[in-house]
């Protein structure tokens, strides 16, 4: 079975909204909430509320070919403590590499003499446009961790076989550290 996902130019208009105007809702330390008002493929308007995101970086790191790095931290939200690849928020105007090395340091005081890109993806399309950096590392180079004045983490090293159990067993659930554990997986079993 094949798929032909080509979309022709005349089929592609009947999908477009053009941007009409923007209202800000809330301006965040962190990211901001917007409501974008367009116009629909049928000229009628509607409005698009969204979280604004100036995009992140996750970087998988090993440690040698079977061990990974990871944290542990509590994460308000789904009020749990989370296994997760380091990862963080782009700065206005940063570059991908400069914020990898500055999450992996900061978060787990390791520096890596290589990354190498898995993929970029958006989390949640339907309602924030962040679009999410994945990367592996490796050629660890021991060091001082220095997390974010709100950050309490612990550095944890574990096999990678676990890491993936712990995906499918619910153990992970944090997209992010999902994806970059699949994707480097399938990778590697190329």
């Amino acid at each position: 079975m094949s798929y032909n996902f080509a979309v022709r130019r005349s089929q592609r208009s009947k999908l477009i909204e053009t941007f009409v105007s923007r209202r800000s809702i809330h301006k965040g330390r962190a990211v901001n909430f917007v409501v974008d008002r367009v116009r629909l493929p049928n000229r009628h308007l509607a409005d698009r509320e969204y979280l604004d995101h100036p995009g992140a970086v996750g970087v998988l790191p090993f440690l040698d070919k079977e061990t990974v790095i990871m944290v542990r931290q509590y994460r308000h939200p789904v009020a749990r403590i989370t296994y997760e690849i380091p990862a963080g928020k782009l700065a206005r105007g940063e570059k991908v590499l400069s914020c990898l090395r500055r999450e992996l340091q900061e978060e787990t005081g390791y520096r890596a003499r290589r990354f190498k890109r898995l993929i970029s993806y958006w989390p949640t399309p339907a309602f924030s446009n962040e679009l999410l950096h994945l990367y592996v590392a490796d050629g660890l180079v021991p060091g001082q961790v220095s997390p974010d004045e709100d950050e309490f983490l612990e550095v944890v090293q574990m096999p990678i076989r676990r890491a993936l159990s712990w995906v499918f067993s619910g153990k992970i659930r944090d997209s992010k550290t999902v994806i970059a554990l699949l994707a480097c997986s399938s990778r590697n079993r190329r």
